[in-house]
């Protein structure tokens, strides 16, 4: 993992009913002002899904078989990034932060994208609801 600084809650407790839609989401930090192929080149998503293929396999499935929705959206500071991952850690939802390794665009350890998910869009909507699209 990228980063340390909140426990996971139990992201093996997260589970969607049989049509229930879930969506994975990738909040990034507009303040960097990220090129879009340095946007794309974060691993978020994969932080999120290789912690939940070990954790929560049942939901990574039902998300691959649902169309494997991931939304970008979009948030000004690293303080609200850290906010989101607390927050939906407490609702057991898996998230990841990720910090540069500092070698293009951004200073080293800046904390660039936040991965929340995947898991059913109510849910993840209670963490990232107010936030909009990148």
């Amino acid at each position: 993992d990228d980063d340390d600084s909140v426990a996971d809650g139990d992201i093996s407790a997260v589970t969607a009913g049989i049509l229930q839609p879930c969506k994975l989401v990738l909040v990034v930090r507009s303040d960097l002002n990220m090129s879009t192929g340095k946007i794309a080149a974060q691993h978020a998503t994969l932080a999120c899904y290789k912690a939940l293929v070990k954790k929560n396999p049942k939901l990574v499935r039902h998300w691959e078989v649902t169309g494997q929705a991931k939304i970008a959206l979009k948030t000004s500071s690293e303080e609200e990034i850290l906010e989101l991952e607390a927050i939906a850690k407490s609702l057991n939802l898996c998230a990841r932060s990720i910090l540069d390794a500092g070698r293009t665009q951004v200073a080293a350890g800046s904390r660039t994208v936040l991965g929340i998910g995947p898991a059913p869009v109510n849910v993840v909507n209670q963490v990232t609801g107010h936030l909009r699209l990148l």
